[in-house]
């Protein structure tokens, strides 16, 4: 099992990147191994210095990075030899099972998309992020990959969406939602109400349109939308969660009494604060291509790498493209 890992895209790479690794290390399988892509010297001094010896850990020389201000689709067809590029191909060529990148977003489906292709009868391939609900989790698809889509699109969507919670995180029938303005069958535009209708036959178990407020209430699995949409929801609850959190810190630090309860609360705190943080998740498989794709948060830290590796260790154990692809076939067969 190979994770190819590009070392330079991100706010905080490569610094970030050494320190997931380091900790990650200790959790994984032994036959995962962790190749980095990036520059030679840079990696080994950063790893060197971390005390990171471990043989499953490899280096990939590349020359070039892409960064997150240039064209995706041009940047990808000539920085050839950059990290993200080299990562990707590794995918393609079979050297990898998956590349995990906190760089550029658009260069990241756009090389997924055009080197590693598409699964055969997947018309798009979908952006999907892990939230929070009160209980467990549940995955909001498409993220920003389409922000245009078709109705089919999003039957496709949701069908990947519940092969994912099935395979990686082990729901046995995930509840899929479609994000709407109103619980009601007849509310939502045209895109929605063409939807609702194709998923009422659709082979997942479809429970109905999702309000924005239900997203993260528990009562669905898994939520499909067009990629504006879910970048919206994604980026309004990261928006919330800061805030919350953040008002909250500044009332228990605002008088003695407040410090007080506050100490007495902490362990509750504390458990608010990893349910709402973002590093706890990783980052957001792309599903629909043909091979593993991981786009992690662009600020992502140590820690948030290391979750995004065993994320990818996940998404490679479970096999789940092999069995995207029966279900788009048999899907494409009904149709």
């Amino acid at each position: 099992m190979r994770i190819a890992i590009d070392a330079m895209g991100g706010d905080h790479a490569p610094q970030a990147v050494f320190e997931g690794v380091k900790l990650v290390l200790p959790e994984l399988k032994k036959d995962v191994e962790l190749v980095l892509y990036g520059d030679e010297t840079v990696i080994k001094d950063g790893l060197a210095a971390l005390g990171v010896t471990d043989m499953r850990v490899s280096v990939v020389a590349t020359s070039e990075v892409i960064s997150c201000d240039e064209q995706p689709t041009l940047a990808i067809r000539k920085k050839k030899d950059s990290s993200m590029v080299r990562a990707i191909e590794s995918v393609a060529t079979g050297e990898a099972d998956c590349v995990l990148s906190a760089g550029s977003t658009g260069a990241l489906l756009t090389g997924a998309t055009l080197i590693i292709k598409r699964l055969k009868g997947v018309k798009r391939p979908a952006l999907a992020t892990i939230m929070p609900t009160v209980d467990s989790c549940m995955l909001l698809l498409d993220c920003g990959a389409n922000t245009d889509c078709k109705s089919d699109y999003l039957v496709q969507f949701a069908l990947m969406g519940s092969a994912y919670m099935k395979c990686v995180i082990g729901v046995t029938n995930p509840r899929v939602g479609l994000l709407s303005n109103g619980a009601e069958e007849e509310k939502g535009n045209e895109l929605t109400k063409e939807t609702h209708q194709l998923l009422k036959t659709a082979p997942v178990n479809f429970t109905g349109n999702c309000e924005g407020r239900d997203v993260l209430g528990g009562d669905f699995d898994v939520v499909v939308c067009d990629g504006f949409d879910g970048n919206i929801v994604l980026k309004g609850t990261e928006g919330a969660a800061e805030l919350i959190m953040g008002l909250l810190k500044q009332g228990l630090l605002s008088s003695f009494r407040t410090k007080i309860g506050a100490l007495i609360c902490k362990p509750a705190f504390q458990m608010l604060k990893k349910k709402l943080d973002y590093t706890e998740y990783g980052g957001a498989p792309l599903l629909g291509v043909n091979g593993g794709v991981i786009k992690a948060h662009g600020s992502s830290n140590g820690k948030s790498f290391r979750s995004a590796i065993l994320q990818a260790e996940k998404l490679i154990s479970s096999d789940v493209t092999h069995l995207l692809g029966e279900e788009i076939a048999q899907l494409n067969i009904a149709e």
